[in-house]
């Protein structure tokens, strides 16, 4: 049975790995944090000590990083993967980053005989458990798509091909420069009708059957209690952090910037969690905690 490399082995990118395990694929693993590697190796991984090492072992490699510089050192560091890669090597990278950097490093994997593809993703840590995911997919063609495809099934239910590379970025910077400006303005609507007497959980009940329903109400919402098993029920422990929210809303402020398209609700998105990026009190919370910045700050 062949090898799948997986690196990065964070809130998302662990459960998808584990995702692939319980289908029965063999996996050989990289993560700067030895703790969780040694995990991965207890439940019968191999572990690699470097990228190159995962290249060298295996023609399909997932990728699940933090931001565009993570992304740059994993493929191109003097241990980065493609110092090793094989020819016909599939990379699948699901991380959020700036387009410009996956076509960047699509490049360099064309001129090893190799192929990289955006496939960042969507649904969330519940997604990522549960396999439920959404993976917006840049693959260039449809023969490299339907390859990718039999893998990433195993860790998502929703699996778009969008057609060139690239297009992929374009969705999830889309996408969550949406999520962040809702989720702020969910948590503005919650704290004002609890404010003026309304129950939480008889407000969220009206707008979850309301045309201000979305996502951030009626599934993931900021109001503690509202909604079990969530990081706002837990302290705003793990899930999607308030860190990672400001360097989305940034790739998309770039990407306003570059095609002059308007963005203003965006941009105050971006100023509010980058606030909430550099307070102590809430930098390592779940994106979430922007209710409780709302709630206890006087504009």
């Amino acid at each position: 049975m062949s090898v799948i490399g997986f690196i990065g082995l964070g809130n998302m990118g662990g459960h998808m790995a584990r995702n692939l395990l319980k289908n029965g694929k063999k996996l050989i693993v990289y993560d700067v944090n030895k703790t969780v590697t040694e995990q991965f190796r207890a439940e019968g991984c191999e572990v690699a000590q470097h990228p190159a090492d995962i290249a060298a072992a295996s023609k399909e490699i997932i990728t699940v990083l933090p931001s565009s510089p993570h992304v740059k050192q994993v493929y191109t560091n003097d241990n980065g993967l493609l110092k090793t890669i094989q020819p016909g090597t599939l990379c699948m990278d699901s991380s959020t980053i700036d387009q410009i950097v996956s076509l960047e490093v699509a490049q360099l994997a064309q001129k090893k005989k190799a192929e990289y593809i955006d496939a960042p993703i969507s649904g969330g840590v519940t997604g990522a458990q549960n396999a439920t995911l959404t993976f917006m997919v840049g693959a260039g063609n449809d023969r490299t798509f339907e390859r990718a495809k039999a893998i990433l099934d195993l860790m998502g239910k929703n699996i778009v091909n969008l057609g060139a590379v690239g297009n992929g970025q374009a969705a999830k910077i889309c996408n969550n420069m949406l999520l962040g400006i809702q989720m702020i303005a969910v948590s503005e609507a919650m704290n004002l009708g609890i404010n003026m007497g309304l129950d939480a959980k008889a407000l969220a009940g009206i707008i979850n059957t309301s045309s201000g329903r979305c996502w951030s109400s009626d599934t993931y919402n900021p109001v503690p209690g509202v909604i079990e098993g969530i990081p706002s029920g837990k302290g705003y422990a793990g899930g999607f952090g308030t860190s990672l929210m400001a360097k989305d809303l940034s790739l998309a402020q770039n990407a306003s910037t570059n095609t002059q398209a308007p963005t203003p609700l965006g941009s105050l998105a971006h100023q509010i969690y980058r606030i909430l990026a550099r307070d102590p009190h809430y930098q390592a919370k779940d994106f979430g905690v922007v209710y409780q910045f709302l709630k206890k700050s006087n504009f």
